[in-house]
């Protein structure tokens, strides 16, 4: 033991808590804008499926043909393999976790639509619709065939159809209410938001309707569309979209990039648009850092290109679908929008082999980091928080399972949540 040091200070202790003092307004904002990643489960994709062809097989049905065009197209995980590019040694598990994915839970979140993919109805047809949509919503999940996400997208707060978005979305949760309460699983989409105030409108719809049925105060959230360039980039030079998260007052759930629409509204010309295009990575970024920290989480687009057809042309497709989601995964956009059955085998090639192939590693790093083994890289918190964040996803999507997880790093699921979304104070890992 070496000498001892005299440990000296300069200021009074009350210096210290004017800072506090001063900074307490600050704290409170932080928190509030600021909680941190809800810590729930996010779907790897959303399907769309227009208010009037939704059944109560669809999902079932989105499977099924899934799982013909596997059959039809790449009836083995060799084949499926070579047409992906996945490597040999993942061909295998990717191939089998798909299959099984297609059979248990083909669709993660569904929205049935009202907006463009159903277009302008009589309004006792849309009336009719929406009160359909309601009961066969509630019907799936007290039946136990619910995506764990469903809901609608009603049509936008723009003047033309405010009030035929208004009152859809009062036929929906009017006719969940009367067959027994919102579902957990429920998500709204709001789309073609281009002011904050819009956003504003809707929270008031929706307080109006919580006081109407006695529900809590913001038990209802929703999805905000990003499909017009004044959404990113506002008149006064702001991120139009940061202001849009605060005048959600909490209830934005996540904001979802329309690959189309955006691209049209900043001239792309239809030949280029596409999730890839530098205007979608700007818009993209833009959405990352705005909702950074908030809770709210960043959804891709999609590609409007069907694999249907011959097999090399349902090839070229999958390789496009396949390729664009390993890219936006990789850049942190975990969920999509899925356009047909055909587009479910590649969406979660995708996922699984991005999970899977960096299963070993990440739990490597994370074990090193508990255990506190260096090795040949020097990881922060933040890092751990990453690593545990994307263990989660992939077992919330079927790509990992919790029991490989728990044997590579020695960590539990409660464990992984902890890092994933850390508290004040010491985290405590216990033994799987």
């Amino acid at each position: 033991m070496g000498q001892q040091e005299k440990v000296a200070t300069s200021l009074a202790g009350t210096v210290s808590e004017e800072i506090s003092a001063s900074l307490t307004a600050v704290d409170a904002e932080l928190a509030r804008r600021y909680p941190g990643d809800p810590g729930t489960r996010q779907p790897v994709h959303t399907v769309y499926v227009p208010g009037d062809v939704f059944e109560p097989g669809t999902l079932r049905s989105w499977g099924d043909q899934a799982l013909a065009a596997l059959d039809e197209h790449a009836p083995d995980a060799a084949s499926f393999a070579a047409v992906l590019g996945i490597p040999e040694e993942l061909a295998g598990p990717v191939h089998d976790r798909v299959r099984a994915k297609l059979e248990r839970e083909p669709v993660e979140d569904l929205r049935i639509d009202f907006e463009d993919g159903y277009g302008p109805r009589p309004d006792a047809e849309e009336d009719e619709a929406a009160a359909r949509a309601a009961r066969l919503v509630s019907e799936a999940y007290a039946n136990g065939t619910a995506a764990p996400y469903m809901g609608i997208r009603m049509k936008c707060m723009e003047a033309g159809v405010r009030d035929r978005g208004i009152r859809t979305t009062d036929v929906f949760l009017t006719g969940l209410m009367e067959a027994g309460g919102l579902p957990d699983g429920l998500v709204l989409t709001l789309p073609k938001v281009t002011y904050p105030e819009q956003v504003t409108a809707f929270v008031q719809l929706l307080e109006a309707f919580e006081k109407a049925h006695g529900l809590d105060a913001g038990r209802v959230g929703f999805e905000i569309q990003i499909e017009t360039s004044q959404s990113i980039l506002a008149a006064d030079g702001t991120a139009a979209v940061a202001r849009m998260i605060d005048a959600a007052q909490g209830r934005a759930t996540g904001l979802h990039y329309g690959t189309f629409d955006y691209s049209a509204c900043v001239g792309v010309s239809a030949a280029y648009q596409a999730s890839d295009h530098p205007a979608a990575d700007h818009a993209k970024a833009v959405m990352q850092v705005a909702a950074a920290g908030t809770g709210v989480r960043v959804s891709d687009g999609s590609t409007n290109v069907l694999p249907v057809g011959p097999t090399a042309q349902v090839h070229e497709a999958w390789r496009l679908h396949y390729g664009l989601t390993r890219r936006a995964l990789a850049r942190a956009y975990y969920q999509g929008w899925d356009m047909h059955p055909g587009h479910l085998p590649t969406r979660y090639a995708a996922v699984y082999a991005f999970y899977r192939e960096g299963l070993e590693p990440a739990a490597a790093r994370l074990a090193a980091y508990v255990a506190k083994a260096g090795g040949d890289v020097m990881d922060e918190p933040a890092t751990a928080k990453a690593l545990s964040g994307y263990l989660l996803r992939g077992i919330d999507c079927g790509a990992l399972d919790t029991a490989e997880v728990a044997r590579l790093t020695g960590l539990t699921r409660a464990d992984l949540d902890a890092f994933a979304s850390p508290r004040r104070g010491d985290l405590t890992v216990t033994a799987p």
